[in-house]
């Protein structure tokens, strides 16, 4: 038989139970839901910052990717241009060892002639299809990015700064020298004047 006091204590004990356990549910109803979203958004916005990174981060892989390709495509023969120049120079002295003066009309001279020119020609040509151009400043103004000053010779005729004299021609590939023009800078006349802004033209 079941003693009458341990019958009272778990009839007491569910009364408890039932007495604490809608006013404990109640409240974890009240503060979990809210928890909960509050966790949520700020695994949302955690995992929205690591998204746009990695966007971000992968925008400039693509980008520089490009970058890399496109200078490989231009700049890659650099070396192999590099050594054609003597070619290049060689072919344009032979054709200035000749003076047109002294050249025939027609003959085997004058068509000798005519094929180195033509050679020149071709070969500046086919250097230009890759991107190499031919840097020849006379008449210019000295810009030390892309000419190396050999000598500097005094003419009043001509402002100084400027390029009056090409010893040997320069090349650019791309957006690059090759190789600087040498040569020879006017020095003694009047100076080059600065370009006016329009502010100061008015």
């Amino acid at each position: 038989m079941t003693d009458p006091k341990d019958t009272r204590t778990e009839a007491q004990n569910d009364d408890m139970m039932a007495d604490e356990t809608p006013a404990g549910a109640a409240a974890a109803d009240e503060i979990a839901p809210v928890d909960l979203i509050e966790e949520v958004r700020a695994e949302a916005a955690m995992m929205k910052d690591r998204l746009l990174r990695t966007l971000a981060e992968m925008e400039n892989i693509r980008k520089r990717t490009e970058r890399e390709v496109a200078d490989a495509r231009t700049y890659a023969v650099s070396s192999f241009a590099r050594d054609l120049l003597n070619v290049a120079d060689n072919i344009r002295r032979a054709f200035e060892s000749l003076p047109a003066e002294a050249l025939p009309a027609d003959g085997p001279l004058k068509a000798f002639a005519d094929g180195v020119d033509l050679t020149e020609r071709e070969l500046l040509k086919t250097l230009e299809k890759h991107g190499i151009r031919r840097i020849e400043p006379d008449g210019q103004k000295f810009d030390p990015n892309l000419h190396q000053a050999m000598f500097e010779m005094p003419n009043d005729q001509v402002p100084a700064g400027m390029v009056v004299q090409t010893v040997q021609a320069g090349y650019t590939i791309g957006e690059r020298v090759l190789r600087p023009a040498l040569v020879g800078v006017s020095k003694g006349g009047p100076k080059v004047a600065p370009a006016q802004t329009p502010s100061e033209s008015k």
